[in-house]
């Protein structure tokens, strides 16, 4: 029995473009400037070793980037880029009317987390579960093991879903029932199946 489902954040909730590639596109930046920041010190503020805010001036002259660092977070956040899919807002209202829990997993550093709980993320789901603040990032055990103590439920009864399968496999490996996210129909269509006995 379902208690508990655990939404991926981008790639399921939110669709989003890379800021890489928008940096590379918008603004000429070469990939090989942008890599060593996105491997390095990115990795280390997804899981809130280091500061977004702190970091980034380190990169601005590699990069050629003449704005600051609120300019570049304008632009990385941008909500056209990252658009919030509003149909997870109907199925979550169903899923708590049917008394299953519904949670946000994802690999975010803590400014965009911070960004899209204020863009309403926030008060649509239980709870959000960021890398930026359990100090660990899927597809790390230790992720999965601390959300389902979070939770307070066996992961047994936890549905985790998301995109990646590298993700799920852990998931999976950790006890949670997991699926494969591709579109939002056959989800929903998946879900009345599912939910259906309560």
């Amino acid at each position: 029995m379902i208690r508990s489902i655990v939404f991926d954040m981008d790639g399921m909730v939110v669709r989003h473009d890379r800021l890489s590639d928008r940096l590379v596109s918008d603004y000429g930046i070469p990939m090989e400037k942008l890599l060593p920041f996105f491997t390095g010190d990115f990795q280390k503020c997804l899981i809130g070793e280091l500061d977004l805010k702190e970091v980034l001036p380190r990169h601005f002259s590699d990069w050629g980037w003449q704005g600051s660092v609120d300019d570049l977070l304008d632009v990385w956040f941008d909500p056209k880029h990252s658009i919030i899919d509003t149909r997870f807002e109907r199925l979550v209202s169903q899923l708590l009317r049917a008394k299953v829990k519904s949670y946000l997993a994802t690999n975010n550093e803590r400014y965009r987390t911070e960004n899209l709980i204020h863009r309403g993320l926030g008060s649509s789901f239980d709870e959000i579960f960021s890398s930026a603040f359990l100090g660990c990032k899927k597809p790390d055990p230790e992720f999965f093991r601390k959300i389902a103590g979070l939770i307070g439920e066996s992961q047994d009864s936890i549905l985790f879903c998301d995109d990646d399968e590298e993700n799920l496999s852990e998931a999976e490996k950790s006890g949670f029932m997991t699926y494969r996210y591709t579109d939002f129909e056959t989800f929903e269509k998946f879900l009345e199946t599912r939910i259906s006995r309560h």
